[in-house]
């Protein structure tokens, strides 16, 4: 089943990960206080809304308690930050995501339960989008506004298949630079070579094919 994710704050980082969230095809639950930022994301979430994430009655008929994954990205209100994290918390959702102001602040969100505490100067939204996505996508690196190399350890569809079988060239554009195997580094692999479990791939390519490539090939079913 498609998970379905939430993002409370619609700046410009959570703004990041909504459209990312969305352009890969995840249902995407946008809310935020701020009616222009809702109206902004109501043709790029499947739903936006405008909303007090502090208030928990307000997360219950939002039917918070289905979503999968919540990433708090509230601006400058850490008050709120904190509040609604604990509501998330206390209302059981699975997964949750908080954005960080400063150290004191990560503390605290680590200590109330945050699942994934990020910096947003430390961490773009696209890489984290492409990580909450797969746990296979480790790395997630910009070299330009529409190629990336994107790190993703192999699994089940991948493992006991040579690049070969694999045509990853052919079939999505994307070129496979390196393999890491262990302490190994295989640089411009052999088509003949076999994929193990657990092998991390580096691969380069535009960012429509390495998407194409993530949810036929990385992302598990």
């Amino acid at each position: 089943m498609k998970k379905e994710f939430a993002v409370i704050g619609l700046g410009r980082f959570g703004g990041s990960i909504c459209r990312e969230l969305s352009r890969e095809g995840m249902e995407v639950l946008a809310i935020d206080l701020d009616e222009d930022k809702v109206n902004e994301y109501k043709d790029i979430a499947g739903h936006a809304v405008i909303a007090d994430s502090t208030d928990e009655n307000v997360l219950r008929e939002l039917g918070m308690r289905n979503i999968d994954h919540v990433i708090v990205a509230i601006g400058d209100n850490i008050q709120a930050s904190i509040l609604t994290t604990l509501m998330l918390k206390e209302l059981g959702i699975k997964t949750i995501t908080v954005k960080a102001q400063n150290d004191y602040h990560e503390k605290v969100l680590s200590k109330i339960g945050a699942d994934h505490v990020v910096h947003p100067e430390r961490d773009m939204g696209k890489r984290i989008a492409h990580n909450i996505i797969s746990n296979n996508i480790l790395d997630y690196i910009e070299l330009s506004d529409d190629h990336s190399v994107v790190e993703v350890k192999a699994g089940s569809k991948m493992s006991g298949r040579t690049l070969v079988d694999l045509d990853i060239r052919a079939q999505y554009g994307c070129n496979v630079v390196a393999i890491k195997r262990k302490k190994d580094v295989i640089v411009s692999p052999m088509a003949t070579e076999e994929i193990r479990e657990s092998d991390v791939l580096i691969v380069i390519g535009a960012d429509n094919d390495i998407s194409r490539f993530e949810k036929n090939l990385v992302v598990e079913d």
